[in-house]
This record gives structure tokens, C-alpha cells and sequence, in this order.
């Protein structure tokens, strides 16, 4: 696993009232989530309704079934429902390319709603993004009392790594979405950026 990978996987505090946090999508930097709708995605021609069906969909990429069966989801919880249901069928190589797979689903947010997401994700300003969960401490954090969050919180961390490149001026180059080095990287039969 890439260092830079294994450093999001820690488990951190955070303090709620020092963080922009998110649990809703209609909450303040509800947008942030990959469970927002109005952030529409096309990937080699393929309409997606959302950066979660997408990656849902990532899953199983020697599965267009599937993929057509969640892409095809009205919402985001819908099609997160479903990959479940094939949970059994993931790629084997899930737990590595996860995290470089949601790197690039909110990268092609970014790139394809440049406007309203890079002014959410500014909006933040230099602040912590913690996406605020119940239950799921590797993408969130989980509420230990009213003030502290703890998680890897690594959806956080990749939506923060993203708004200080933005902030760096490194507009050109985010604007541009090359698929990820990643191997067998296939939606609807067909591998991603051919």
C-alpha cells in the first residue's frame, strides 16, 4: 500500500466546532457528499447520476450487469444498496484501489460541476472536512460526544487534499481527469479513457 494511502487509514480526532463537517446532504457542505444529488457525471459517454454510483460501480468492473444495475439507480442510496447486494463479486483488489478510485470520482466532480463544487470546497476555507457518520470510521468519523469526531475520515481527507490543490492554483491541471493507474479499470465492458 502507497504511504500516502496507509497515512489516511490512522484514526484521528477532530474537533467538530474546528472542522467544515457534513453528515446531510442538505446540511451547509452537504454537497461534499458523494450522496448529493445534482452533480450528474459522464465517464466515456456513460451518463452517472452520482459520484457514489460511479463508484459503486467500480467494484465490479468485470461485472457490466451489475454495473448497469446500479448505474441505473434513481439515488445514490439506491445504488449503494444494490452494489451490496454483490458484495461478494468485488474486485479482489478492492482494499487497494478503493481510495485512488474515490480520488478520481471527486476529482471528475470537481471537473465536471467547476463552478459550485470548487466554490463549495473553498468555502470550507482551511478548515478540516469531516464527513460526519454513525457508524463508518474509515471514510467519516463517528460522534464520540457533542464536540469530538474520531475516524480516518479518508472521504475528509481526499475532499481536503483536493481544496488545497484548488487553492494552489493548480486549476489547469484538475480541470484535465485521466482515468487512474489502476488495472482492469472497466464500466459497462468497455476499460475506462478507451
Amino acid at each position: 500500500m502507497d504511504e500516502s494511502v496507509a497515512g489516511l487509514l490512522e484514526l484521528k480526532v477532530y474537533q467538530r466546532q474546528a472542522c467544515a463537517v457534513f453528515y446531510k446532504t442538505t446540511d451547509v457542505f452537504g454537497g461534499l457528499s458523494n450522496m448529493a444529488g445534482g452533480y450528474p457525471l459522464t465517464v466515456d459517454g456513460i451518463p452517472i447520476r452520482t459520484s457514489e454510483a460511479l463508484y459503486q460501480a467500480c467494484r465490479y468492473p468485470h461485472r457490466p450487469d451489475i454495473q448497469r444495475d446500479i448505474l441505473a439507480q434513481a439515488s445514490p442510496i439506491a445504488a449503494k444498496m444494490k452494489s451490496k447486494h454483490a458484495y461478494p463479486l468485488t474486485r479482489p483488489d478492492w482494499e487497494v484501489v478503493r481510495v485512488p478510485i474515490m480520488a478520481w470520482c471527486l476529482r471528475l466532480k470537481l471537473a465536471q460541476h467547476w463552478g459550485r463544487f470548487s466554490e463549495l470546497l473553498l468555502a470550507t476555507g482551511r478548515l478540516p472536512i469531516v464527513e460526519a457518520s454513525f457508524r463508518d470510521r474509515f471514510w467519516g468519523a463517528v460522534a464520540v460526544d457533542a464536540e469530538q469526531l474520531v475516524g480516518a475520515n479518508v472521504l475528509g481527507c481526499l475532499l481536503t487534499a483536493l481544496r488545497d490543490r484548488l487553492r494552489q492554483g493548480d486549476r489547469d491541471a484538475l480541470r484535465e481527469v485521466a482515468p487512474p493507474g489502476i488495472p482492469d479499470l472497466c464500466l459497462l465492458g468497455r476499460r475506462v479513457g478507451e
